[in-house]
């Protein structure tokens, strides 16, 4: 599977969606930013873990949005598996091999002469009508949410000691005019990290924020260590997957760079020894909707960016998306995917066939691991490999376990593997009290007095492979493998896509 157009930015990436029907839909009908736009779009395509109804359809380019007439906002680009290979130029199923593989084969990102496309149009804070309200069409994604987020930002950063660079994507709050929250999760992101040095040293931390970037560079900024450690700069991921290296661009007022085709760019600078009420300006005691399908809790020890500029494009186009939506699933769970492939790979090759962390887990908490067992003595092999997900993903919460035989892409068939060959009293592997994931609600001591901690979990293999010794006893119906091409010629590029 190839795509026709090259894509390295937004633009070409929408150009490539326009081509084939039901991936890009376009509305010049008005809306709101405030809820309305996420409201809209939970019904259109989100998917996820988004309640009930919702559904996973095409991204969806706004024209109209109040107070903003020279803005569209888009939402929903990497919602769908389907578009993301289409992106990526790769089959859906094998996303995750391929993410893995430029994991280890980077294209190190290149500064380029400015000005960049992202610079056509400047604004400086010291400009006397700068206020970020009015120039980012940031969504508030529901009634509760502590304000308008930037939850697609590029955020781009150096180390103060070694000058090593990293991106990596944060929520970010609007809080004034010139003012953003940004929340690192403690010991979790590299640019946290980098932040805490320059606290220590006195130093404030210099960082640009690039909107409307190539997709690549989007599902590249979602890697985590171990695989991507501190040092390695995720762009080189983006640049791997398009096999040219990604343009950055110096900014104007902050020593950092920038995407250099990006639709935004937010030059600033994290301030030391400040922390943020995240909904200082709401006061609803929420923050945003994520991943797991609950609105998080806002949080007192947000870091502040002060903002220096705002560069755009040309009627720039802002791209957001929903936290519990599909598109999370494609960020956070193909890289996670490429993670665990890698890992597993290499301490058993040749027996993990595929690995998919599904929609009902946000790409964080489960994982479905086709396993091959090629040997007797591969009998117990594929726990091992669920061992050593866990260890790649430290937010896993779920790994199932199903044969070859078992579509680990459809939760049907990974449903029908656990009801035929699985017995939860030999088959059920717990691992208690393991350090997982705060936005779970469950993964806390009010919901099991076996949890030390909130965001500790009871980690859990679920084996649903047949024992090795009784292969022959779980068969399943053979049919006779035919072409169905030849009596429903539209079935081709069905299978070609797959």
């Amino acid at each position: 599977m190839t795509s026709e157009n090259q894509v390295d930015s937004l633009r070409s990436a929408l150009a490539l969606l326009r081509q084939h029907p039901g991936q890009l839909e376009d509305t010049n009908v008005p809306v709101r930013p405030h809820a309305e736009l996420a409201g809209v779009y939970r019904h259109i395509g989100a998917g996820g873990t988004v309640a009930r109804p919702t559904t996973e359809g095409p991204a969806l380019l706004f024209h109209s949005v109040e107070g903003h007439p020279d803005s569209s906002v888009l939402i929903g680009l990497l919602a769908s598996r389907e578009r993301v290979g289409l992106l990526l130029g790769c089959a859906p199923s094998k996303l995750g091999k391929k993410l893995f593989s430029s994991v280890d084969n980077p294209i190190p990102p290149v500064l380029v002469d400015g000005p960049a496309a992202c610079q056509e149009v400047v604004h400086r804070a010291s400009d006397p009508d700068f206020d970020l309200h009015t120039l980012l069409p940031a969504p508030t994604n529901t009634p509760d949410d502590a304000g308008p987020y930037i939850t697609l930002g590029m955020c781009y950063a150096t180390h103060p000691d070694t000058g090593v660079h990293d991106v990596t994507i944060h929520r970010l709050c609007i809080q004034g005019k010139d003012e953003l929250s940004i929340f690192f999760t403690p010991g979790a992101r590299h640019i946290g990290a980098m932040a805490e040095r320059a606290e220590e040293l006195g130093q404030t931390l210099p960082i640009s924020v690039s909107i409307g970037v190539d997709p690549a560079i989007e599902i590249g900024a979602c890697f985590e260590a171990p695989t991507t450690p501190l040092g390695y700069d995720e762009l080189s991921v983006a640049g791997a997957l398009r096999g040219k290296p990604v343009e950055l661009v110096s900014c104007l007022t902050v020593d950092q760079r920038a995407i250099a085709n990006a639709e935004y760019v937010i030059e600033g600078e994290v301030i030391p020894h400040v922390r943020v009420q995240e909904d200082q300006n709401s006061h609803t005691g929420y923050a945003m909707p994520e991943f797991p399908g609950y609105t998080g809790p806002a949080s007192d020890q947000c870091w502040k960016i002060k903002v220096t500029a705002v560069t755009t494009r040309r009627h720039p186009i802002m791209q957001t998306c929903i936290g519990p939506s599909e598109e999370h699933v494609s960020m956070a769970g193909i890289p996670t995917e490429a993670s665990i492939w890698g890992m597993i790979d290499k301490a058993m090759p040749g027996r993990l066939h595929n690995v998919y962390c599904p929609s009902f887990g946000g790409g964080k908490f489960a994982a479905i691991l086709q396993f091959e067992k090629k040997t007797a003595s591969d009998e117990g092999r594929q726990r091992q490999a669920a061992l050593l997900a866990f260890s790649a993903f430290s937010e896993l919460k779920h790994v199932f376990l199903v044969d070859p035989d078992v579509d680990c892409f459809d939760i049907s068939d990974v449903m029908w593997a656990m009801t035929t060959r699985f017995q939860s009293d030999v088959d059920v592997i717990s691992i208690p009290d393991v350090r997982c994931h705060p936005l779970d609600p469950s993964n806390d001591p009010q919901y099991s007095s076996h949890l030390s901690a909130h965001g500790m979990a009871c980690k859990t293999i679920f084996d649903c492979t047949v024992p090795f010794d009784q292969k022959d006893r779980f068969r399943r119906s053979r049919f006779m493998d035919v072409d169905p091409e030849h009596w429903v010629p539209s079935t081709r590029e069905e299978r070609t896509e797959s």
